[in-house]
Order: structure tokens, then sequence, then C-alpha cells
């Protein structure tokens, strides 16, 4: 089943569990921490600026939103975390969220989980990601942002950021090098999901 990434709309913003789409279609999970570029990647993959909006301020996606991508799934964004401004309040409130669509009865079939390369994972990375591993949900990791280094600095931080997880991921760790500026990666993110769905 070939996929049509340019065919996607905007579906639904969820800011409740009863607002989540009641139907059977499979759902790639996008999750990171504000400001590691979902909605940037989202438009790459889909070849149109305009379909997440992208903010220069982090943590404005508050709410779980959902892209039906070509009629045969959902791209789902979720809010991001570890905005350090987000009050207590609010962050739990978004926390609360997440919790609620990764333990619903959603069809999640695959998570992208977003890592600035740049960086070593945050605390909240790292819970996020043993959530994933224990969930047993298949997931792929992805490094963004790489236009920002030299290329002779990416192998270096891609085993920096290894180092940095919990011993049962590092054997199975072979992230996606992305740049969504210089379109790099994006190929073989749509073959990661083409291949799920």
């Amino acid at each position: 089943m070939k996929i049509n990434f340019q065919n996607a709309k905007l579906a639904q913003v969820a800011g409740f569990v009863e607002q989540f789409p009641q139907n059977n279609l499979s759902q790639i999970v996008i999750s990171g921490k504000s400001n590691v570029g979902k909605s940037t990647l989202i438009n790459s993959l889909c070849n149109n600026k305009n379909l997440a909006r992208t903010s220069s301020s982090p943590g404005k996606t508050r709410q779980v939103i959902f892209y039906l991508i070509d009629e045969k799934f959902y791209l789902v964004d979720l809010p991001g975390y570890g905005y350090a401004k987000a009050s207590h309040t609010e962050k739990e409130k978004f926390s609360d969220l997440t919790n609620k669509y990764l333990n619903s009865e959603t069809n999640i079939n695959l998570i992208i989980q977003l890592i600035d390369i740049r960086h070593k994972p945050s605390r909240e990375d790292l819970l996020m990601l043993e959530w994933i591993n224990y969930s047993g949900i298949p997931y792929v990791v992805v490094l963004t942002k790489a236009d920002k280094l030299k290329r002779s600095q990416i192998k270096p931080q891609i085993n920096l950021i290894k180092q940095s997880l919990p011993p049962e991921m590092t054997e199975s760790f072979q992230p996606i090098v992305t740049s969504a500026i210089k379109k790099q990666g994006l190929d073989n993110l749509k073959s990661a999901i083409q291949t799920i769905i």
C-alpha cells in the first residue's frame, strides 16, 4: 500500500478523551520535548508548510492533534513536554492528556520519539523512552535538527545520546537522523511508517 503523504489534512484537535477519533485507522504518534521540531517535521513529511502550526515559542501544542494522511492513518502530534515556562498546573494538564491518550483504546501502531541531536536526552525524554520500551509498542527514535551540526559532529552526538539511554535500549538503538530544512532522513522515516502501515 503506497502512501501519498502530501494528501494530508487536519482531522481533529482533542483536549479531551471524548474528542479522540472513534474509528479503527492506525495511529502513528509523534512525541518529543517542546521545541524539538515536531510541527516542522510533520510539515516536511507532508510537504506542506501550513499543515502544522509552528511557533518560535515552545509549549504551544497543548492538545492532541490528529492529521489524516491519505485517508489511511492518523499522524498524531502529542503535547510537547519539558517546557520550563509552563506552570505546574499546565504541565500536569498536558501530562494527564498525554497519559490518557497513550492508555486509551486507540490503535497506536508506531511511536516516533524525537530528540534534538544537539543535546543529551532530557529526564523527560528518558522517562518517555522507558515508557515506550515497556509498552511494547513499536517505536523509532528520530534525531532532529541535524543541519545545526557539522557533519563531523553527528556521529559523536549519536554515540553520546546512545550512552545516555537505559541499557536495555542501547543494543537496538538505530536512530533516523533528520533535518527538516535539508530534507535529510525524511525518506527513511516515511519508509518506517510505510512498513508499519
